[in-house]
């Protein structure tokens, strides 16, 4: 999970370590504003700080403010508005207001946060609700706020903020290849949580992929035991139908937003045959993205990661 985004986790961890913690969240935004409504900030009793809600010194205000509050049990509101001429010097380089919300875990509950981390932690779907007037709190299902998951929208209902928690995004790429050392690191940066699978212990090597989760069981086995729902997207890299395959039928079987195969139009021809005869519709095979990626003329491994990660992020932005 991207580092911006573990605010929750970050605060409970601080607060549990007795070095006091408040969650600075947007909760409105209006114009040009540099990080949206639901951008988190942790503010430490020392002065430390993780995440951002601005850039500039819009954050330097926010944790002035921040500290002063650790250890009570209300929340606060800021509201940062400027003129496009004053705008740079705070941090909202084009100009706008932005509403802050500020809480201290003490005014959060230390149990309630613990369950925000856990629905977070089991991929779980989940809305935090803070009533900015009467600090009523409580956590919410997709059933209440059905559209605000849907288009993963954070906002103000009322008096009452409404911040979502989808599951984090998560991207498994079936096989180790070039594309994939490319492709795993920009779905890193782009806040994926990317997983590899490949069985062959040659390609799946740490030593070529440092640092990331390597599934070296069996493509459907692994992404079976993965789970996979529609925050996930799959990527199949290997050429190879004995393992693309697999892979390929469980997800057209699953709720993921994306799944791209690698192949050219003839490759993905056979592909197609091939699942027909396993029995799949038109209808479902239509949702594979083969040949993968926009058709921006990429060549290299470099550049088709760039088409796989720009189709992903089209398909899930402008579904």
């Amino acid at each position: 999970m991207d580092d911006l985004e573990r605010m929750p986790e970050v605060a409970l961890e601080w607060h549990r370590a007795g070095r006091g913690a408040v969650l600075a969240t947007v909760v409105e935004t209006w114009g040009s504003a540099p990080r949206g409504t639901g951008a988190q900030l942790v503010v430490s009793g020392q002065g430390e700080m993780e995440g951002s809600v601005s850039g500039g010194c819009v954050e330097g205000a926010v944790v002035l403010e921040a500290m002063e509050m650790v250890g009570t049990s209300s929340g606060k509101m800021l509201e940062f508005g400027v003129s496009y001429e004053e705008a740079f010097a705070v941090g909202l380089a084009c100009g706008g207001r932005i509403r802050v919300w500020l809480e201290p875990v003490a005014a959060i509950g230390e149990d309630l946060l613990a369950e925000l981390v856990g629905a977070r932690a089991s991929r779980k779907a989940v809305a935090y609700c803070v009533n900015v007037v009467t600090g009523a709190r409580r956590l919410s299902c997709p059933d209440e706020y059905g559209e605000r998951f849907r288009a993963d929208k954070s906002g103000m209902e009322g008096d009452v903020f409404v911040h979502i928690h989808n599951p984090a995004l998560r991207m498994i790429v079936v096989g180790a290849v070039h594309i994939a050392q490319a492709l795993v690191a920009m779905a890193r940066m782009a806040g994926y949580d990317p997983v590899l699978v490949d069985p062959r212990p040659a390609f799946g090597a740490q030593a070529r992929f440092p640092g990331e989760r390597i599934v070296e069981d069996w493509p459907d086995e692994a992404l079976t035991a993965l789970g996979l729902d529609a925050r996930t997207c799959v990527v199949t890299l290997t050429h190879d139908p004995k393992l693309d395959d697999p892979a390929i039928m469980t997800a057209l079987r699953s709720d993921v937003f994306y799944l791209g195969c690698l192949g050219s139009k003839r490759t993905h021809g056979k592909r197609v045959e091939r699942l027909v005869a396993a029995g799949f519709s038109d209808a479902e095979i239509s949702h594979i993205h083969g040949p993968v990626g926009l058709a921006i003329g990429a060549r290299g491994p470099g550049e088709i990661a760039v088409s796989i990660m720009a189709e992903v992020t089209q398909r899930l932005r402008q579904p």
